[in-house]
């Protein structure tokens, strides 16, 4: 079993990499193993809906010049998954975003039915808001999603504050843990023959009537 961690900040080893460092160390104890993937400080284009991922049927973006296709690679050999972000005017990164966005459309089908959980590092505010944020992008693509203690998040404005938040880290590695045990019992059911849901043929409405 192996957990992709994707860093969604800026700085490659600062608060947000100090949780999610927790969170693995906590999953490799589990015997998960685990890779944090950071998503760097290249430029990003954001998703343009052109639906070239959809006629490429390979689960990878038509822009092949960034991280993106790079993470989906990992993202295809994963279990599960955990997307860090620092906190930005009470939101995720938009680099983050601009990279989930892309992600979900074009590999979705990869990550579909594997549990994740989005965390957050902030000074003082906008943590839930963030996290709420990218657990969207799971529970729009029946993904289950992990809880812990409290809500995952740690506070601080280096990684040397964030090492003094000893409840956030306290969440963080039992958010390893249950994400783990969510793992194992994922496993065993395949284990035992059984599958994830079967998925109903998909009804789009627009708002009044059926969409064409």
């Amino acid at each position: 079993m192996k957990v992709l961690l994707i860093n969604g900040s800026p700085n490659e080893d600062r608060c947000t990499y100090t949780a999610l460092a927790e969170a693995a160390r906590s999953l490799e104890a589990e015997g998960v193993e685990t890779e944090i993937a950071w998503i760097g400080r290249d430029p990003l284009r954001g998703c343009i809906g052109c639906g070239g991922c959809s006629k490429l049927g390979n689960n990878r973006c038509i822009f092949d010049d960034d991280v993106v296709n790079r993470l989906l690679e990992k993202a295809e050999r994963a279990d599960g998954y955990l997307v860090g972000t620092p906190v930005f005017y009470a939101g995720a990164n938009g680099a983050l975003l601009a990279v989930l966005d892309r992600m979900l459309y074009a590999g979705g089908a990869l990550m579909q039915f594997k549990p994740a959980a989005g965390i957050a590092s902030a000074r003082r505010a906008g943590t839930t808001p963030a996290i709420d944020q990218i657990n969207k992008y799971f529970q729009i693509n029946k993904m289950p999603v992990v809880s812990s203690t409290y809500w995952p998040m740690v506070h601080g404005q280096s990684a040397e504050q964030v090492l003094q938040d000893e409840e956030g880290l306290q969440t963080m590695r039992m958010l390893g843990k249950n994400m783990a045990w969510m793992l194992r019992c994922i496993e065993a059911d395949r284990e035992a023959g059984g599958d994830h849901p079967q998925m109903e043929a998909k009804i789009a409405t627009n708002f009044i009537r059926p969409t064409a």
